[in-house]
C-alpha cells in the first residue's frame, strides 16, 4: 500500500529562461508606487480615453454581444481596419482572409513568430528592442540575431542588416515609430529594406504599434506601403495605444492570405478569441476616423510641453520623432550607469523612468533613459517641478 509522504513535494520543472529576471517595467513600475514618484517610465496613458468609446462598449454588452466571437474576430471590425490600412497606406487586405484580431500586439507577435519560426531558424532583431521579441524567438526554437541600430541616432544600418542575412534568416523584426528611441523610419529606408530582402524569403514581423504618433507632419512609413515588403509582413497594430486603452489588450495583425492561414492556426489555439463586445465597441468608434488622424497633434502638444521644461534641466534632449517617448542623455547630470541612475531618479527626485540598457542583450550602456509623456499635462508639469532640481 502506497503511503503519502509527509512533506509532498513539488516536481522541479526547470527554466526556459535561465537568465531571465523581472521586466523593467514592472520592477520601475514596482519602485515608482513604493516610493511615490512619478512614474514616467512605463508606457501607458494616466488619462482616460474618449467616453463616447466606453458607450459604445454598454452599448455593444446591452446588445448582447457577450459570447465568443468569430476566431478571427468581429468582422466589422476587420472591415474597419481593411478600409483605414486602405484609405491611409494604399493597400487593400480581405477582411475575412488577410486581418486578425488578436489579444493585444505582444500577442500579434508572439503568435507570429511560433507561427513560422522553426528550431534553429535565424530572426533578426534591431536592438535596441522591445523587450517581448527576443523570448519570443526563443520559445519558438529559433535564434535572436542581434544588430544594432546606430547608436546615437538609432537609424537602421543596412551593411550590418544585410552582413546578419544567412540562409538560416526566417524573419526580421522591424519596428517604426521605434520603442524605446522615438525614431521613425523614412520612406528611403523602407525602400532600402524591401531592396535587401527583395533576393531572399525572408519574413518581415512589422511592429506599427504606434503608428498614429508620427509628429511634425511627418507621414508613417507603413509596411503596407510597400508591395516587397507588405507580400512578406505581418503588420502588428494597437488598438490600446491608438484610443488610450492599453488594459483592453486588442489588435490587429495584417498579411497576406497564405502568412495569415498560417498565423490563425496558432492563434486559434493560443487565444482563440478576443473580448467580444470591445471589438464591436471598436468598430463602430472607427467610423469617426479624427480620433487616430488627430493623434500625432494631441501628443505632439504633449511632447512640446515635456521638451519644453527638459531644456530647463541639464539633461541633453534626443529627437522624439514618434511614439510617446522622450529619450535624454544623462552624461551632465550624472556619472551613474543608466540603470543606476533611474533607481536613483525614482528614490531621490521622485520621478521613475526606463534605462536604454534594459533593451539590449549585452546591456549596452550609451547614458541614455527613456521618459514616457503619455501622461495628464498636470502629471507632466508634476515630474517637471522634480526634474528641475537636475
Amino acid at each position: 500500500m502506497s503511503t503519502v509522504p509527509a512533506s509532498p513535494r513539488t516536481p522541479a520543472i526547470g527554466t526556459k529562461f535561465p537568465t531571465m529576471g523581472t521586466t523593467i517595467f514592472t520592477v520601475m513600475s514596482a519602485l515608482a508606487a513604493e516610493t511615490n514618484a512619478v512614474n514616467l517610465g512605463q508606457g501607458f496613458p494616466d488619462f482616460n480615453c474618449d467616453p463616447r468609446l466606453l458607450a459604445d462598449v454598454t452599448a455593444a454588452m446591452a446588445a448582447g454581444h457577450n459570447q465568443y466571437p468569430p476566431m478571427p474576430g468581429v468582422p466589422a471590425l476587420r472591415q474597419a481596419m481593411a478600409a483605414k490600412i486602405e484609405a491611409l497606406y494604399g493597400r487593400r487586405y480581405d477582411a475575412g482572409s488577410e486581418i486578425t484580431v488578436t489579444a493585444g500586439a505582444t500577442q500579434a507577435i508572439i503568435t507570429t513568430v511560433l507561427a513560422v519560426v522553426r528550431p534553429g531558424d535565424e530572426v533578426i532583431v534591431l536592438e535596441p528592442c522591445y523587450d517581448s521579441y527576443v523570448p519570443n524567438i526563443e520559445l519558438a526554437g529559433g535564434v535572436a540575431v542581434r544588430v544594432p541600430l546606430t547608436p546615437g541616432t538609432f537609424r537602421p544600418d543596412f551593411a550590418k542588416i544585410g552582413a546578419a542575412i544567412t540562409p538560416k534568416t526566417r524573419a526580421i523584426i522591424v519596428n517604426t515609430p521605434h520603442n524605446p528611441s522615438a525614431t521613425v523610419w523614412t520612406a528611403a529606408e523602407m525602400r532600402a529594406l524591401e531592396a535587401l530582402l527583395a533576393p531572399t524569403d525572408v519574413l518581415v514581423i512589422s511592429d506599427e504599434v504606434y503608428e498614429h504618433m508620427v509628429f511634425d507632419g511627418v507621414a508613417h512609413e507603413s509596411a503596407a506601403r510597400y508591395p516587397g515588403l507588405a507580400a512578406r509582413s505581418f503588420i502588428v497594430g494597437s488598438f490600446g495605444k491608438t484610443y488610450h486603452v492599453t488594459g483592453w489588450k486588442v489588435g490587429t495583425v495584417a498579411a497576406p492570405a497564405a502568412l495569415t492561414a498560417e498565423f490563425r492556426k496558432v492563434h486559434q489555439f493560443n487565444v482563440f478569441t478576443v473580448n467580444t463586445p470591445m471589438q464591436h465597441a471598436l468598430a463602430s468608434y472607427m467610423a469617426d476616423p479624427a480620433p487616430y488622424l488627430d493623434l500625432p497633434a494631441f501628443y505632439q502638444r504633449k511632447r512640446d510641453l515635456f521638451a519644453a521644461g527638459l531644456a530647463r534641466t541639464r539633461f541633453k534632449l534626443l529627437p522624439s520623432a514618434g511614439t510617446y517617448f522622450q529619450c535624454v542623455d544623462i552624461s551632465a547630470v550624472s556619472d551613474l550607469g543608466e540603470a543606476d541612475f533611474c533607481q536613483w531618479l525614482t528614490r531621490e527626485i521622485g520621478v521613475a523612468a526606463i534605462p536604454l540598457s534594459a533593451f539590449y542583450g549585452n546591456g549596452f550602456d550609451q547614458r541614455v533613459v527613456r521618459f514616457c509623456f503619455a501622461k495628464k499635462d498636470e502629471t507632466l508639469n508634476h515630474a517637471l517641478e522634480r526634474l528641475a532640481k537636475l
